[in-house]
């Protein structure tokens, strides 16, 4: 049997240009939600959640990346309360990783490779106490940057060391981007996908055949993972990947983790508003999703 046969029987298939439109939906029926990342302190997310009345859009999970061990308790309660009153997901990053260790590789061009990972046992165990925090907190989202912490997790939520409500979301700074990978994930605890910021309309529709997990796909970046920007691609994103999270607002950030004050909290849901006017004027009949949804990991 040749590859592409024996990729294609293991649920692997290629696309090329005459890709059909993904039938894959939220649970809900939607096709589509939006995601605004970076959102770091209480401050930032007051005013991403003021702006978006402002411009009367709607967004369904926001997401800090600097990592639950910068914040305090305090933080994570009112901003865990903020997102609670408003409907939507709150997730944290796990705090421990590789840059904010003692490795000198990590801090290296070619020791960057490591990306965000975990060094050692100790910084696997300091990586779930960072969830467990969080989770006793009210926090049911968990950004995840290192595979074998997924799936510690995962089987800690099996066997309710952790509530089988919260969710687990792999960070594009895993550094996958095939759907190979995206089915290993999914089967080792993911249950949504970041892949890398630059993958073709027909790349992603390989990645979304292989799996059923949304996808988080980056519509725009900051400077320092490229500076892109894709909001005309949003409806055929979204016809092609969904369910898809459309993950919008980093081109106000300068780089990653980047702490976002309230006027810039207030831009990125501006560029929301921007990728919502593409869909409305070249994708009408796109389904998003209504706010508060019964599957959202939405603080408790």
């Amino acid at each position: 049997m040749n590859t592409p046969n024996f990729l294609e029987k293991i649920g692997i298939i290629k696309h090329d240009e005459n890709i059909s439109d993904s039938t894959k939906r939220f649970p809900d029926g939607a096709q589509y939600r939006f995601e605004v990342p970076g959102i770091q302190k209480p401050g930032a997310l007051e005013g991403l959640l003021d702006a978006l009345d402002k411009y009367d859009v709607r967004v369904h999970r926001v997401t800090q990346t600097k990592g639950i061990m910068l914040l305090t308790d305090q933080e994570i309660i009112e901003m865990s309360d903020m997102a609670r009153d408003e409907r939507i997901e709150l997730f944290l990053g796990v705090g421990p990783r590789a840059p904010y260790d003692t490795s000198a590789s990590a801090k290296t061009p070619e020791g960057a490779r490591i990306g965000y990972r975990l060094r050692g046992y100790d910084n696997l165990s300091y990586a779930i106490e960072d969830v467990r925090r969080a989770v006793d907190l009210g926090v049911r989202g968990i950004v995840v940057y290192d595979e074998g912490l997924l799936w510690v997790l995962n089987k800690m939520r099996e066997e309710s060391e952790l509530p089988a409500n919260v969710h687990f979301k792999v960070s594009a700074h895993c550094g996958h981007g095939n759907p190979a990978s995206a089915l290993l994930l999914e089967k080792i605890g993911a249950d949504s996908f970041n892949p890398v910021r630059d993958l073709q309309i027909p790349m992603l529709a390989s990645v979304r055949e292989a799996i059923n997990i949304s996808l988080d796909i980056h519509m725009e970046n900051p400077k320092s993972s490229g500076g892109f920007i894709r909001h005309y691609e949003a409806p055929e994103i979204i016809k092609k990947a969904c369910p898809v999270y459309l993950k919008t607002g980093g081109a106000v950030a300068a780089h990653h983790g980047y702490d976002t004050n309230r006027k810039e909290a207030a831009e990125r849901a501006k560029q929301v508003l921007l990728v919502q006017s593409m869909i409305n004027r070249f994708y009408p009949d796109a389904i998003i999703s209504h706010q508060g949804v019964a599957d959202l990991a939405i603080p408790e």
